[in-house]
């Protein structure tokens, strides 16, 4: 059984910066693509960034553009989503998803196989 454990959420005024990570266990391969969503009270999960494990390509959406890096680690099999510059509305749980079946970088959640319990994350004005 999959499991995607992420850690590093907490509470940061704006301007600052976390560092989210997710290792995945309980498979001998790590899958083709690995994704940050969020879903903030009230609101749909929405698509953050994404990485292929082969080859690092990543994809990010508008608003954390510039803002935020996706970056893997093969060896150790996690996934670290740097987040610089937060805003207010980047309060959000932030999710991480496996991709072990399609391999192409989506930003639909149903694009994904397996998810993380997620990570609170939450920027002060």
């Amino acid at each position: 059984q999959v499991q995607l454990i992420e850690s590093g959420g907490g509470l940061v005024q704006a301007g600052g910066s976390l560092r989210l990570s997710c290792a995945v266990s309980g498979r001998t391969s790590s899958g083709y693509v690995m994704g940050w969503f969020r879903q903030a009270p009230g609101k749909e999960r929405e698509f953050v960034a994404a990485v292929r494990w082969s080859g690092g390509m990543t994809y990010y959406a508008d608003s954390v553009k510039g803002r935020f890096t996706i970056s893997r680690d093969n060896a150790k099999k996690t996934v670290y989503l740097q987040m610089n510059s937060l805003k207010p509305e980047d309060t959000a749980v932030y999710y991480c998803a496996a991709d072990f079946t399609r391999g192409i970088i989506s930003k639909s959640p149903r694009a994904y196989d397996d998810w993380g319990p997620g990570t609170q994350v939450t920027v002060s004005s």
